[in-house]
């Protein structure tokens, strides 16, 4: 008989130790994925993750910087204020919104007063530069009570006055002194109720109604018209500060 002393090789051993390095390896690796999920658990606290966004947010256009609002989905629908278009506006039947110094004076003559806008200091100007500056020498111009801005040559209506003879034609029907607020109410139907009462300097409290200008409620602005004893008495082109 032979008495043979089996002896492992080199290699064998280096293999044997790096399967139980790989071992050792994998049990620490499977460790710390179970402890990363249970101290996220924790954090969580049961609380659900925050739902994404949506509906009716801003937009910030990188490029420019502006902020653009995202179209309102039931901005024109059959319950929406109604839009009041300039471009439908005949201020006597003859004069849309924007015009010259020459048809000022040739369908008013001269204005009853003017002040300079940097006297007044208006929250905002008709004609406002790109860059937010105003003609040093823009100004009111009033004329039977209705008040119009002039910058130049050119001349724009701020403010009707029906009380002091001046009627607008607003696609083919004539709004002036006499017009009710149940006239109104036929053409501004959804805007007429959301009536509601204002102050107004030098007039005290007046009911007021507010208009779109636009379809797209690109423009922040919006046309407001006054009434006075239930009877048309002013319309309005207000836009923010």
């Amino acid at each position: 008989m032979f008495n043979i002393n089996h002896q492992s090789s080199p290699g064998k051993k280096k293999s044997q130790s790096h399967n139980l390095q790989c071992k050792t390896f994998e049990l620490t690796t499977t460790c710390l994925i179970v402890i990363c999920l249970v101290f996220t658990s924790c954090n969580n606290n049961g609380k659900p993750s925050a739902p994404k966004q949506t509906g009716n947010i801003k937009n910030i256009n990188k490029a420019t910087d502006t902020v653009v609002s995202e179209p309102k989905s039931n901005a024109n629908n059959k319950d929406s204020v109604e839009v009041v278009d300039e471009k439908d506006i005949l201020l006597n039947g003859k004069l849309k919104r924007y015009f010259s110094v020459m048809d000022f004076k040739a369908n008013f003559g001269e204005p009853d007063s003017s002040k300079l806008l940097s006297d007044v200091e208006p929250c905002t100007s008709i004609f406002e530069e790109a860059d937010g500056s105003v003609n040093p020498q823009a100004k009111y111009l009033y004329k039977n009570g209705s008040r119009f801005e002039n910058s130049g040559n050119k001349v724009a209506i701020d403010e009707i006055s029906f009380d002091g003879g001046d009627h607008i034609l607003y696609k083919g029907h004539l709004l002036n002194k006499s017009t009710t607020m149940g006239d109104i109410k036929r053409l501004f139907p959804n805007a007429i109720k959301h009536i509601s009462e204002m102050d107004v300097f030098g007039e005290g409290k007046l009911q007021v109604i507010q208009l779109r200008e636009d379809y797209n409620n690109v423009s922040d602005g919006h046309v407001k018209i006054f009434f006075k004893n239930g009877k048309l008495h002013l319309l309005h082109w207000w836009f923010p500060c």
